[in-house]
């Protein structure tokens, strides 16, 4: 709704409107997080204002002013202010990112905080909200900026009570970047005192390293301004004068995470490049993990100056949940994506920074296996991407892998490739896995019969990504061989004795006209009928041909639930196989094929064809027995 020629009221989109009713009544408990919030978003601006310098000549010109973050109050107005000096926004942007389109995070985060205590604010600015945090001490929030490059008569001011509704109106505003002023609301007067709001700076906001200042307390010295925070790069002072703390409170402001970091470590590599490593792994997975557009947690740095965020040119894709910086030394200040694809430096640092995540991750497993135990919850499906995306660091990252099998303690996966190999039977030449659509389906999986008879351990692997992990790229491990138990005929190696090869081969005479004529029945249908050495107690089931990609990987490609050549197996020593080889000539054989087949499609989770005839026969079967009381 138009009020004047530069003036326009608008609604809040619905998400946003919940999202400011918490921050208003709900968000009670440490409520001076609104001004972590608002600096760490002045942070930012400054940064990309960095960053848009060195792709733009329009705002290469520097006028004179240092870039900083100025933090003030007026007891009389009743008002805290947070400026900047960054990079601004346009009146577009500023509709865009305040009020009338949910951020990426905003759906995301209030699911979240549904889950979690309403006065918990630990989640604000994981999720790309924490503007909005300025409502939860104010009763009304007015915002001017200019985008850097546009002209002093397109300023933007925006007003809103956070009731529903804001407007944004066109100002003159004689430089770049954004102030915001806070109305408090009744009640929060003790935030309208200098020592207060220093505290507040120097608790969540001392790591920054752009200047924080505050006009001096001195009344003799009121156009003085001093820095309130440290305003150095934290990655750049000697280990020896940060502590845990300082690592874990700069960890919150890079990755917007107010968990602490499950580890981190901190390097400065001196020699042929200079560069320093600040990387941390992160408790949780940020919510926008599996989003292929979703910026990567990584900054380069030059000299100190933010150059751009990282979207796969310093760490590989595989490694998308690490956060913290990587500054260079040795790369030109005006460096592009263009560059860094082509520079040998940035080559050299990407290659030692996955070294050193790689190393602090199996420190992590080694030593910490709790912490461990978390991080590949949160971000193990992640890494097995690195087997296909990162060949040099394969072996490295196979031993990273865990899996959950059938002598795991529960379900969580918990296994290695190592404790796999330490453990394998005295003659066992091969790593046994499972392909399951779920870890239920492969806990009950009938292929898994012969194997806990012979107390084999067998790997039960049940996300989409394993299927490309053991299907064609970690074929072998250890010197031991990778074997699917649901592919062509059982291979025991050396834990088969005589016995069992002279009965398998004994049941294939004995059986074979009953195999021939149910091939017959089933042409079409199955590929093939053989008995099988894999089964204890099942009457059935089936496996793909032996010159087939795993049968789960055929099913995921081609959506049917079985392989293009799916093979019945069937046990000798079950009842029911017994008496249908004893009476071959019964007018219900066919239905007996057909029942034993979907029989065996369902105790795979496959999806039986045409589930009306299989029914049908089941039915007419089940009729039968009621009238003669056998299975003939």
């Amino acid at each position: 709704m138009t009020l004047e020629a530069n003036t326009e009221k608008f609604t809040f989109q619905a998400e946003v409107a919940r999202i400011l009713d918490l921050m208003a009544h709900s968000l009670y408990s440490k409520k001076e997080i609104f001004l972590r919030e608002l600096i760490s978003n002045a942070s930012d601006a400054i940064d990309r204002l960095r960053f848009e310098r060195f792709s733009r000549a329009d705002l290469a010109e520097d006028d004179g002013e240092p870039l900083r973050i100025r933090v003030a109050y007026d007891k009389d107005a009743r008002t805290i202010t947070v400026s900047d000096n960054g990079v601004g926004m346009s009146r577009a942007e500023v509709i865009e990112n305040i009020g009338t389109i949910a951020r990426s995070g905003t759906a995301e985060f209030l699911e979240a905080l549904s889950r979690e205590q309403r006065g918990d604010s630990s989640l604000i600015g994981q999720f790309g909200v924490g503007f909005y945090s300025a409502f939860v001490v104010a009763e009304r929030v007015e915002l001017t900026t200019r985008r850097a490059g546009l002209a002093a008569g397109e300023g933007v001011r925006w007003e809103s009570d956070g009731k529903g509704e804001y407007v944004v109106e066109t100002v003159d505003r004689p430089d770049r970047g954004t102030t915001i002023v806070l109305h408090l609301r009744e009640g929060e007067d003790d935030l309208l005192n200098g020592y207060r709001l220093r505290s507040i700076i120097q608790r969540y906001s001392d790591h920054i390293s752009l200047p924080i200042v505050m006009a001096a307390e001195d009344e003799s010295a009121q156009a003085e301004e001093t820095t309130v925070n440290q305003a150095s790069a934290l990655w750049t002072r000697p280990k020896s004068e940060l502590s845990e703390r300082d690592y874990h409170d700069y960890y919150r402001h890079v990755s917007h995470d107010y968990t602490d970091p499950l580890a981190y470590l901190h390097s400065k590599v001196e020699g042929r490049y200079e560069y320093t490593l600040l990387l941390y792994i992160p408790s949780r997975a940020p919510y926008d993990l599996w989003v292929p557009q979703a910026r990567q947690g990584v900054k380069l740095h030059v000299q100190r100056v933010f150059i751009l965020e990282d979207s796969g040119e310093l760490l590989p894709r595989y490694l998308r949940f690490v956060r913290g910086v990587i500054d260079s030394a040795d790369l030109p200040l005006n460096v592009s994506r263009e560059l860094l694809q082509g520079s040998r430096a940035v080559s050299h640092i990407c290659s030692s920074a996955v070294k050193k995540v790689l190393k602090l991750l199996n420190d992590l497993a080694r030593n910490e296996p709790d912490k461990y135990a978390v991080f590949w919850k949160e971000f193990g499906a992640v890494l097995k991407e690195g087997i296909a995306d990162d060949p040099p660091n394969r072996e490295e990252i196979a031993e990273l892998l865990r899996f959950t099998s059938t002598r795991s303690a529960g379900q969580e996966a918990d296994v290695s490739l190592q404790d796999y190999v330490d453990r394998m039977k005295e003659g066992q030449d091969k790593i046994y896995y499972l392909l399951a659509p779920t870890l239920a389906a492969a806990t009950a999986s009938p292929h898994l019969e012969a194997f806990r008879k012979k107390g084999v351990e067998v790997l039960l692997l049940g996300e989409a990504v394993d299927n490309w992990l053991v299907t064609g790229l970690l074929q072998e491990f250890g010197g031991k061989r990778l074997q699917s138990v649901t592919q062509g005929v059982p291979d025991f190696g050396g834990l088969e004795d005589e016995a069992e090869k002279e009965a398998a081969s004994k049941a294939s005479a004995e059986y074979a006209a009953l195999l021939g004529k149910l091939k017959e029945i089933l042409a079409g249908t199955a590929y093939d009928v053989r008995m099988s050495s894999r089964l204890t107690t099942s009457p059935a089931c089936i496996v793909a041909n032996e010159a087939e990609t795993d049968f789960t990987l055929a099913r995921r490609m081609r959506g049917s639930g079985l392989p293009s050549q799916p093979v019945l197996e069937l046990n000798a020593e079950h009842v029911l196989v017994k008496r249908l080889n004893e009476r071959q000539d019964d007018p219900r054989l066919a239905d007996w094929a057909h029942v034993l087949f979907g029989q065996a499609v369902l105790t795979l989770g496959a999806r039986i064809d045409d589930p009306a005839s299989f029914a049908d026969r089941l039915n007419g079967l089940l009729v039968a027995l009621t009238e003669d009381g056998t299975t003939g």
